[in-house]
């Protein structure tokens, strides 16, 4: 490999993980000096990971015209796309994303290992929801299938093989970053397969919109915020619920590492053959 690819690819490995590390280092001074002393670790780290975010905003454009020669950097993440194909495609992914919580929750509910207790959800809980689907579900999206799509069609050369061959890499990316390797070998693998079909899913979905990041936000934000709703409110789940059946976790289950989010996942991916 031509060395100006390697640094390349370096540059590429170390872009995040930079970003990261700046965001946790500008936290340390004020953790020191006793200004989060009431804060939990999890809050001060929660605090590094926004200014980490923070960074990429502010980074992108100048990266993706440095390294992509791209003059419409949030166009060509997908994010500025127009205000009303972006809602469209947001409504798109937020209905597909209940499509498939219902089907869930269906089976669950029929096979008994679920109660519907008939809790409301309170506004709290609302809330909870929206800032999952807008601020974890635009978040990872933009760095998963906004950035790094693009960023491994820039290694890979662009073309119709390439974009195919980013496609299956980010969804593997993303399923290594999101799995808990402390689980066991049968519920890691579980989570591994489930997290690489939703990567898959949503690399579909921004290409079934033309290309437009919406439509994952809303599935991806949405399965998360709604999932996180249904079990803070009126859906109990049976503590021995079967791992292979919902995912692992027991009472709080993740279903994606699970055979009903498999076979949801593998559903939707079919809908969307014509994409690949």
């Amino acid at each position: 490999m031509p060395r100006r690819a390697w640094l390349g690819w370096i540059s590429t490995l170390l872009y995040l993980p930079l970003l990261y590390g700046l965001g946790w280092l500008t936290v340390q001074p004020f953790a020191a000096a006793g200004l989060l002393s009431g804060w939990r670790p999890d809050q001060v780290a929660l605090l590094g990971t926004v200014l980490s975010f923070a960074l990429l905003l502010i980074t992108l454009p100048l990266r993706l015209n440095t390294v992509w020669r791209e003059r419409r950097p949030w166009h060509a993440l997908g994010v500025a796309m127009g205000w009303g194909v972006g809602l469209r495609s947001l409504l798109r992914g937020l209905i597909k994303a209940l499509l498939l919580l219902l089907v869930v929750v269906g089976v669950l509910l029929i096979s008994g290992q679920a109660r519907w207790s008939g809790g409301l959800i309170t506004p709290v809980e609302i809330l909870n929801a929206v800032l999952l689907i807008l601020g974890v579900g635009f978040a990872e999206e933009l760095v998963f299938r906004g950035w790094l799509w693009g960023e491994l069609n820039q290694r890979l050369g662009w073309g119709p093989r390439a974009d195919q061959k980013a496609l299956i890499a980010q969804a593997a990316v993303f399923s290594l970053a999101h799995t808990r390797f402390n689980l066991g070998l049968g519920p890691m693998a579980g989570l591994l397969v489930g997290l690489l079909l939703l990567g898959l899913a949503l690399g579909l979905q921004r290409r079934a919109d033309g290309g437009c990041l919406w439509g994952a936000v809303g599935l991806h934000g949405g399965l998360v915020g709604g999932w996180f709703s249904l079990l803070s409110g009126p859906l109990e789940i049976n503590p021995g619920v079967p791992l292979w059946l919902a995912g692992p976790g027991g009472a709080d289950p993740n279903p994606i590492g699970g055979l009903l989010g498999w076979a949801a996942l593998a559903g939707l991916l079919w809908v969307r053959r014509r994409f690949w």
